[in-house]
């Protein structure tokens, strides 16, 4: 009889809480042989509430500094971080940093292996002291091979309470493949209990792993409800079900595991051909497909886009303090954390004089936001200086103004009331000072030599950082602990940008598929008229190329800062691109008479080696057929 190392939860529900001291409130872990464990529906979803306490927040499964931000979108001043290495081209470095959220090892002692380690089975109420992405993945595919194989174990369950165990172990089974292969590539689909001696074989495509990851995601489709609300084996745990994965769940990851498998960079299956612009058709019909299961579930009013005046509650503000954000466009996250985590992800964009936090400070790259965050007529700022679309709006020497709305709403410039309870000495923080001239000649909330704590950019970005009444939280207006912000691992705009992209690529901007009644056009334009900006321009629309720019555009400003950048740029093959390589930042003097672009960060981006991390190298010695990844 075999036994398996289980965690049987008091109160079922409570591992996807985002409370601050109690994160997981659980028995001492037991071991249980098999019977025991399927012997009832709450034994068995015990075992599963393991596998959503393994997902990787990574906005938070990292050390106190919140350094997830991995492309062209975010500077860190400090160069031996995950996002120092990554831009340096040093991988190897980033699979073995005991901080990092990719193979966490971090422990109470800084790495250390003691019983606070990540290497070892921890429920600690610290993201970051759980298991890194690769190790809990591999986890979780276990776990969910175990219920798999035993599920016929659940004599003592209804069928509707053995289908929802079943359909969470086929969904966590693909996500957690997708996990890993979001950076490390193709990757041997586990589909069983490895036991003794086995080989992992590494496919030969992308393509072949997804399809069987396809399958799983379909099963899960099948067996999930629409809302664990309405089923009685929620009604345990009613109002605390917002985090379980759904048929929605399912029908969104599906997509996301079809348009990844066929994009240019997958395609192209690390060959010399790579061609941005250059999708798989095949499987991009059937990321439509996939994508249009979850929205007609919108239709029908299981989920809903955030309009421009509740947007924030999509990211951090609630009405219930330290309850789910995501609003009605959640779709899933990885559960939350400790509350001083938190506010130290909340509060990473901004400078830590204005918040008074610990944490340090990711600046949002000039490049990133000026090649992304336009005008307010809808144009990039290329097109619109191009004058091929009408009158021009962007001034160089006011650059600041008649933008993109979500461009003021996101970040903090030069200027911004940021504090105006800040009084006394601390009066000059009321207003942001982000000039940079010479280390002796920067404003208050402007980097110094070394300095880790202010902007390196000219930029604050703000998008989890709580804003009421038009006042930001501040060391002098202390709201912060209200709210629990989130980054989503999906939510509805995704879904709706993953749509149009992949129907861009199989049928063109303005042709609806059979399964769902929108054109990638439309879906790009709802965002457009949320913000209140035009919709994109009809001589854009009938330019394929162009429009998938614009299509990347749109999602670069969309899912700004919500991690999703560094995969993006990778997987539509143009990391390697000198646009995406340099990180700029914005300086001018105090009076604004001039404004100058300074380079930064110059990263080091070698197709196609810097596009898939490295396995550690014995992994791939251990046996022929598991070769490692090109360039390393």
């Amino acid at each position: 009889m075999k036994n398996y190392i289980i965690i049987l939860l008091m109160i079922l529900g409570l591992v996807l809480s985002v409370s601050c001291e109690d994160y997981l409130d659980q028995a001492p872990e037991s071991a249980l042989d098999e019977k025991e464990v399927f012997s009832s529906f709450k034994n068995a979803q015990g075992f599963v509430e393991e596998m959503y306490a393994l997902v990787v927040s990574y906005e938070m499964q990292t050390h106190t500094f919140q350094d997830f931000l991995l492309g062209d979108d975010g500077h860190v001043n400090r160069t031996a971080k995950i996002s120092g290495d990554i831009d340096a081209g040093n991988f190897n470095a980033v699979i073995s940093d005991n901080f990092a959220y990719f193979n966490n090892h971090y422990g109470s002692e800084y790495g250390s292996t003691g019983t606070n380690s990540a290497n070892v089975e921890n429920n600690n109420n610290f993201n970051r002291q759980r298991p890194g992405l690769y190790d809990g993945s591999l986890r979780g595919i276990r776990k969910a091979n175990i219920l798999i194989q035993n599920i016929d174990l659940m004599v003592n369950a209804s069928q509707e309470e053995k289908d929802v165990i079943l359909g969470q172990a086929y969904f966590f089974r693909a996500f957690f493949h997708n996990e890993i292969m979001k950076f490390w590539g193709r990757y041997p689909y586990i589909d069983k209990v490895l036991l003794d001696d086995f080989k992992l074989l590494r496919p030969e495509t992308y393509k072949e792993v997804a399809l069987l990851a396809n399958e799983d995601y379909k099963k899960a489709i099948e067996l999930l409800p629409v809302d664990w609300d309405q089923e009685s084996y929620g009604q345990l745990t009613l109002g605390e079900n917002m985090g379980r994965v759904t048929k929605g769940t399912a029908y969104a990851f599906q997509g996301k595991n079809l348009l990844l498998a066929a994009s240019p960079l997958m395609y192209a299956n690390n060959g010399s051909n790579i061609n941005t612009y250059q999708y798989d058709k095949e499987l991009c019909d059937m990321a439509v497909d996939a994508f249009a299961g979850i929205l007609k579930l919108a239709d029908q009013g299981r989920y809903q886009l955030a309009t421009w005046d509740n947007y924030d509650e999509v990211f951090w503000k609630t009405s219930v303090p330290n309850s789910w954000p995501g609003s009605t466009e959640f779709v899933f996250a990885a559960g939350g954390g400790n509350q001083g985590q938190v506010e130290r992800f909340m509060t990473s964009g901004v400078n830590r004089d204005i918040h008074g936090s610990v944490s340090e400070n990711i600046s949002p790259t000039h490049n990133y936001i000026h090649y992304n965050f336009g005008m307010s007529n809808g144009l990039s700022i290329e097109d619109d200086l191009s004058g091929d679309y009408g009158p021009t709006l962007y001034d160089p020497t006011k650059p600041y103004e008649n933008r993109d709305p979500r461009f003021y709403r996101w970040h903090i410039i030069d200027g911004d009331e940021v504090a105006p309870k800040a009084t006394g000495g601390n009066a000059k923080h009321r207003f942001a000072q982000l000039w940079y001239v010479t280390a002796s000649e920067a404003g208050i909330h402007r980097r110094t030599v070394f300095d880790n704590k202010k902007s390196t950019t000219g930029y604050m970005w703000t998008k989890f950082y709580p804003r009421v009444d038009g006042e930001y939280h501040s060391k002098w207006n202390n709201i912060i602990r209200q709210y629990s912000g989130m980054r989503l691992h999906m939510r509805l705009t995704d879904v709706y940008l993953m749509y149009a992209e992949a129907l861009h690529a199989s049928k063109g901007a303005t042709a609806a598929p059979n399964s769902y009644n929108l054109t990638a056009e439309g879906a790009i334009n709802l965002f457009r008229n949320r913000a209140g900006i035009s919709s994109v321009h009809s001589d854009i629309v009938v330019d394929n190329n162009k429009f998938m720019d614009e299509l990347r555009r749109e999602r670069a400003v969309e899912l700004s800062y919500e991690a999703h950048r560094w995969v993006d740029i990778r997987r539509w093959g143009v990391a390697h691109v000198d646009r995406y390589k340099r990180k700029l930042a914005f300086d001018f003097p105090e009076d604004r008479t001039s404004f100058t672009e300074t380079l930064l960060v110059e990263r080091v981006c070698e197709y196609p080696q810097h596009y898939w991390l490295p396995f550690p190298a014995d992994q791939t010695q251990i046996y022929e057929g598991f070769p490692q990844n090109p360039g390393w």
